[in-house]
């Protein structure tokens, strides 16, 4: 199983355009993926720039044949027009795909700039057996937001691995595979040695299995790749790790390679691919 994560930044490159396609394009180029988890897709946002409103979703369909694909928009306001505007994190896959979540982060009140965020969860029949996936994208602004975030999705996965199934079985009240196992991954806008990433991957008292970080789990005592401000950044900026992929305990035996593209110039975050086996 092949998965790349990438904060797409509304899909405009570091050349000023916003190309869902040339998105799709460098994805299967650089991995040909069985799962895609992208942040920062957009759809009907005309303020934001190099974009026309355009249905990113819609696009990245249409790119991405043989895939099934699913949104969650974190964050949904009306337009001037009268049109919707809708920001958020987006699963590709080309295994077989049971129940999908979307999960309201944290969204508490802030005196710096900040907007709703959420996390995509699906559960992926991989060929080594079912799987939850989940992507999201934390608060940039307020470290008070991302511990909050943090914490609600170590909450999630959890009450997941606890939750029970009950006597109904048909219609939406259907049992379907809730797996302990999990994949977490997107932007979490906190580089390695924030505490808050060791506090994330502390242990669960209610027996859910820890989440492993795989950059960490395949290469013990060598610093994580930058994936952000790597092309791109401000006098006095350095380019730092903010993109992860973390795994449940019961994966990490799984793990075969971990990669960041640090030459990408189709976002302002670098792509990062995981292989499991």
């Amino acid at each position: 199983m092949r998965l790349l994560t990438w904060n797409v930044q509304w899909c405009r490159g570091l050349d000023g355009v916003v190309d869902p396609a040339r998105i799709a394009r460098e994805a299967r180029r650089l991995a040909d993926p069985d799962v895609l988890c992208l942040q920062e897709v957009s759809v009907g946002f005309i303020s934001l720039p190099g974009s026309h409103g355009e249905n990113q979703v819609d696009a990245l369909r249409s790119a991405l044949p043989g895939y099934q694909v699913f949104y969650a928009a974190a964050v949904d306001v009306p337009r001037a027009d009268g049109a919707r505007q809708r920001f958020g994190n987006l699963i590709a896959s080309r295994f077989p795909v049971g129940r999908v979540l979307r999960h309201a982060l944290p969204w508490p009140p802030a005196t710096v700039p900040s907007m709703p965020r959420a996390a995509l969860e699906a559960i992926i029949e991989a060929p080594f057996g079912a799987l939850r996936v989940v992507t999201t994208h934390l608060e940039y602004y307020s470290s008070g937001h991302r511990a909050a975030q943090l914490e609600r999705l170590r909450e999630l996965h959890s009450e997941t691995n606890l939750e029970t199934v009950s006597a109904e079985d048909e219609g939406p009240y259907r049992p379907l595979a809730h797996p302990q196992s999990a994949i977490v991954c997107g932007d979490f806008n906190l580089p390695p040695h924030d505490p808050l990433r060791s506090s994330f991957l502390e242990a669960f008292v209610g027996g859910a299995p820890k989440l492993v970080d795989a950059w960490e789990r395949l290469h013990p005592g060598v610093p994580h790749p930058p994936t952000f401000r790597v092309h791109e950044r401000q006098k006095g900026q350095a380019p730092y790790c903010c993109d992860y992929v973390f795994v449940s305990e019961d994966l990490a035996p799984r793990l075969r390679s971990i990669s960041v593209d640090g030459d990408n110039r189709a976002s302002d975050h670098q792509p990062v691919i995981v292989a499991l086996e």
